[in-house]
């Protein structure tokens, strides 16, 4: 039964939510028309107050059933489904008697705007209770009446920063902003809930429609209508300076209330109604539907599910190398719970490793986002040493030293004598390879290699891979202890480069083939960006992992795959002209210490590296194409060949994940399957006329019917 009819004392009703088979309440074609029935047999009742609680624990209601949202195709089919929610919702909000909401977890989506039609909001004060709007990331709006009612309780400003930004926010942000009017112990919360109905009854205090109040000179200027008029148009700006125009859905959801902000009910639902039909259709939806279901496949471990092994439990973690990375590695870990002990050659870069982590948790105080004694709670998680200390009783020990196979092995088989028998030790290389390490380690059933990406606390995605020793429980260990620590693992097997750095070699090194045939550094960077939607340029991202690496890696690619890859000649120039990029400030591009002072294109590099003044000959589709496109190729070697994943979905996890690659696009192989392998094979062959390292792959037409 998805929902039972409770009767308490006072003639207090509790509507509790519990759909079968289902870990988690959602709003779907079956159960709106079942909770629709219950309230209208609700409406005839003599009961005083409502209460709509949920069985589930730590969960509330986490809006529409995605599965039904994706199988949507036609603006009707949306039509008919929004117009059943918010029917719904209006009758919960014209029930004759009070209503509550009392949450108990995750209340999202259409929960949120569910509870928005109560007349009263109690939530848990526990970590797993959060409430929100996240329909902007699924490249939808809130049409079941959110962008009206959201607006209405919360106020312009307010609601906005919610809607447009897809959040979802604690207890403690939700009552401080109105969105809820009681937070209480997660273990009082349905007495209390019972309580204040009681109360609510007893003094026939009645319905009660809340609206904003705004408080303030400031806030009362910025809630007229001049001020109504300031607000939409930074809203405006702010949504266009962080999508770039290519996501729809937060313009609409702008547009929707500005369209119905304190208008009457009925009009506005159909607008909002109308315009969720209009962004939902739209093939950027769809993409960050996708999007969605590969980041579930990861939380469900869909991808791992053909093995039997268990993980074992990480509660502590070693560090070996206390650079920016080693400090970054212990402020995710430690963030998340676990104790840290980091170990470098000496206390000089234990310091630095210490001061990137305290910098971070910092950062977090200063926003208000953690308090002090949250802070040194997570400093206290972390300790330094030069000597293996404690190494007896650690789960797991990061490697994360200078990029030298013969350094790396030799530490790795000193740390092993270190540890229990069944420690796990994993490296963070980003191009050497693991199967190799592994002969220096004792069990190497113990040993995979843990790819962070740089800035570790920022970006999301963790390669997890697997060397040819590897243990299924390794594997397993590693892939949850990613998770733990806030992070997307993806699975992939040994190979140069592994996974993502494969991929983007020949983007990055297409970039100076580009350079090379005259076009200029900025015009490639902006094409990427402002068209193509990549968050930096491919000379900006070279400049970002350093000029020197992307030397050496390219490199070892040329020494693992022989002709095929090449080198364009301004890049081996480029290797004597002491450029790194941001970590000199001086490679493609110029930095100052100044951070208003935006990164600029150095003049003379041209000149250093013997080309001429850039004439940018060349047409955006073929420039966007040739580093794309050589992408794509490179892909299906290392799918059908080389087996580094197992499934095409962990290559656009990985790629949206580990390079920013443009989610509305879905990902590198939605997107060719966007285009068609035979285009893309056809420009390809096309481009190989005058440069043979463009030659479509014979697996490139293969790949379609890898990844259906």
């Amino acid at each position: 039964m998805a929902f039972q009819l409770i009767s308490h004392k006072d003639n207090i009703a509790e509507v509790s939510f519990d759909f079968p088979n289902e870990k988690v309440n959602k709003l779907s074609s079956q159960s709106l028309p079942a909770l629709k029935k219950m309230l209208e047999d609700l409406q005839k009742s003599n009961f005083k107050f409502v209460l709509f609680t949920s069985a589930k624990k730590k969960s509330f209601v986490v809006g529409a059933d995605i599965d039904e949202i994706r199988k949507f195709t036609t603006k009707d089919q949306y039509d008919n489904a929004v117009n059943v929610g918010q029917s719904v919702f209006n009758l919960i909000e014209d029930l004759p008697m009070p209503t509550m909401a009392v949450i108990n977890g995750v209340c999202v989506g259409g929960g949120c705007e569910m509870v928005m039609a109560c007349d009263y909001r109690m939530i848990s004060e526990d970590e797993s209770a959060r409430i929100g709007l996240p329909e902007i990331k699924l490249g939808i709006i809130p049409g079941f009446g959110g962008c009206l009612r959201m607006p209405r309780i919360l106020g312009l400003q307010a609601a906005l920063d919610i809607i447009l930004s897809g959040k979802i926010v604690a207890p403690k942000k939700a009552l401080k902003a109105g969105l809820v009017d009681w937070m209480v112990h997660p273990d009082q919360l349905r007495e209390q809930a019972l309580r204040m109905a009681s109360e609510i009854v007893k003094k026939n205090s009645g319905k009660r429609k809340k609206t904003f109040s705004p408080k303030g000179m400031m806030a009362q200027v910025l809630e007229s209508g001049l001020g109504r008029m300031l607000v939409f148009k930074k809203a405006k700006e702010a949504v266009l300076k962080e999508t770039k125009g290519f996501y729809p859905a937060p313009l609409k959801a702008l547009e929707v209330i500005q369209k119905t902000y304190g208008q009457d009910r009925a009009k506005s639902l159909e607008i909002e109604r109308a315009a969720f039909c209009e962004v939902a259709v739209t093939a950027v939806s769809k993409n960050l539907i996708h999007v969605f279901d590969l980041t579930e496949r990861v939380k469900k471990n869909v991808t791992l599910t053909q093995s039997s092994a268990k993980a074992q439990n990480v509660s502590s973690m070693g560090i070996l190398g206390a650079g920016t990375m080693g400090g970054g590695i212990a402020y995710v870990a430690a963030d998340k719970g676990i104790r840290i002990q980091m170990k470098d050659l000496n206390f000089e870069a234990l310091g630095k490793g210490l001061k990137h982590a305290q910098d971070l948790w910092m950062k977090l105080v200063k926003k208000r986002v953690i308090n002090d004694y949250d802070f040194r709670h997570k400093m206290a998680l972390v300790s330094a040493g030069v000597d293996y200390a404690g190494f007896k009783t650690l789960d797991v020990v990061v490697e994360a030293i200078v990029e030298d196979m013969e350094i790396k092995k030799k530490v790795i088989a000193e740390t092993a004598s270190k540890m229990k028998p069944d420690g796990i030790i994993v490296t963070n290389t980003s191009s050497l390879s693991v199967n190799e390490m592994q002969i220096a380690h004792p069990h190497p059933e113990f040993f995979a290699g843990m790819h962070f990406f740089n800035p570790v606390h920022k970006m999301p995605l963790v390669e997890v891979i697997q060397g040819q020793k590897t243990s299924d429980q390794t594997v397993m260990t590693i892939y949850e202890l990613s998770k733990k620590m806030g992070k997307m693992p993806v699975v992939v097997k040994d190979g140069p480069g592994f996974l993502v750095n494969r991929l983007l070699l020949p983007y990055m090194g297409e970039a100076a083939y580009l350079l090379q045939d005259g076009m200029s550094i900025e015009q490639v960077d902006r094409m990427y960006t402002k068209t193509f939607g990549m968050p930096m340029g491919p000379f900006a991202l070279m400049d970002e992992v350093g000029l020197d690496v992307c030397i050496k890696v390219l490199k070892i690619f040329k020494k693992a795959f022989g002709d095929r890859i090449q080198m364009a000649p301004c890049m081996e120039k480029l290797a004597t002209t002491g450029r790194l990029g941001k970590k000199n400030s001086k490679g493609f591009y110029l930095y100052s210490s100044d951070r208003n002072v935006k990164p600029a294109v150095d003049p003379v590099i041209y000149a250093e590296l013997g080309l001429p003044q850039p004439t940018n000959p060349l047409a955006e589709t073929e420039c966007l194409e040739r580093g794309i496109f050589a992408m794509i190729n490179e892909c299906s070697r290392a799918l059908l060949t080389d087996k580094i994943v197992d499934h095409p979905h962990e290559v656009d996890l990985a790629m949206i994940m580990g390079t920013g690659f443009p989610p509305f696009r879905g990902g590198l192989l939605r997107y060719a399957d966007s285009l068609g392998v035979k285009y893309i094979a056809g420009q390809l062959e096309k481009y190989s006329q005058k440069a043979r390292r463009l030659k479509p792959a014979p697996e490139l037409l293969e790949i379609n019917k890898f990844y259906r």
